[in-house]
């Protein structure tokens, strides 16, 4: 017998980085990872693969896979595969949209449900376990599965607050990559006094300033040029960070913006590709 599951999940944009204070705010965007779960009981191994990058390590998704049928009790072994929409290593929480969804593949897969907190807390536990995150990152666990804009504890697991907002979103996704695993926890240790100021203002539902202070305390804490988030606010856009880690910088952005800010992030001289895209209240979806 052999059993199917399909699902998908956002990716996300910060307002704030949880490295300082384990304190973290997110928003999902509407571009997507999609999972394909296979299950049988000829063997009791998971195999993954990622769509268009064959030598790229899959233990993040077989590591879903593998606490969902744990949870359950049971052993199956099978395939989990995956295409994204979702710029890789840029910030855009590719990783925890590649947990979410796999945890809700698997779900559909062996024909369970699972509480939304939870089914996040298994992705985070699965990200932790592969070694692809600092902080567990809850906060774009809770991003790319519930949707809208979201504040969250990250040290306790727990989500504070979820808001639904219609707003355009641009993304610059330069073509250098970096990875969450090897940031400067350090530094960014430095910045949590202010930090704690931004995330203040995210409770007050305050996310633009919030999202912009973020990108200015994170962007000195870790080396990076400010000049793409200099361009938003030169075109009157109040929201602009550095998503998560880097490299890549979204901004929420007023729909007689976009084209403006468009044309002045592509003239910018650094190479990468300007996105189009907009908040996603819906969330992950389970086939």
């Amino acid at each position: 017998m052999t059993l199917k599951g399909k699902s998908y999940a956002l990716g996300a944009g910060t307002i704030i980085n949880a490295i300082a204070t384990l304190k973290g705010s997110a928003f999902g965007v509407d571009l997507k990872t999609f999972v394909d779960v296979e299950l049988s009981e000829d063997s009791g191994v998971i195999h993954g693969e990622i769509d268009g990058n064959p030598y790229a390590d899959t233990t993040l998704i077989e590591r879903s896979v593998e606490l969902v049928l744990k949870h359950y009790g049971l052993e199956y072994g099978g395939t989990v595969s995956t295409r994204s929409e979702i710029p890789l290593a840029s910030g855009l929480k590719s990783s925890s949209a590649a947990a979410n969804a796999t945890v809700l593949a698997t779900l559909d897969a062996i024909g369970e449900r699972m509480d939304s907190l939870d089914a996040v807390r298994t992705g985070v536990q699965a990200a932790m376990d592969a070694g692809v995150t600092v902080t567990g990152a809850f906060d774009d666990a809770c991003a790319s599965f519930l949707g809208g804009i979201v504040v969250t504890d990250n040290e306790n697991l727990e989500l504070v607050k979820r808001t639904e907002c219609d707003k355009d979103v641009l993304i610059f996704a330069p073509d250098e990559k970096g990875f969450s695993s090897q940031t400067n926890v350090s530094r960014s240790k430095l910045i949590a006094d202010w930090v704690d100021i931004a995330y203040d203002l995210a409770l007050d539902g305050y996310y633009s300033r919030a999202m912009t202070l973020n990108g200015f305390m994170y962007c000195g804490a870790l080396g990076f040029d400010t000049e793409l988030m200099m361009r938003a606010l030169e075109v009157g856009v109040e929201g602009v960070s550095l998503s998560g880690t880097g490299p890549a910088f979204t901004a929420l952005v007023e729909k007689g913006k976009v084209n403006e800010l468009k044309k002045s992030w592509e003239n910018c001289n650094i190479c990468g590709n300007v996105i189009k895209t907009k908040i996603n209240n819906s969330g992950a979806f389970r086939e």
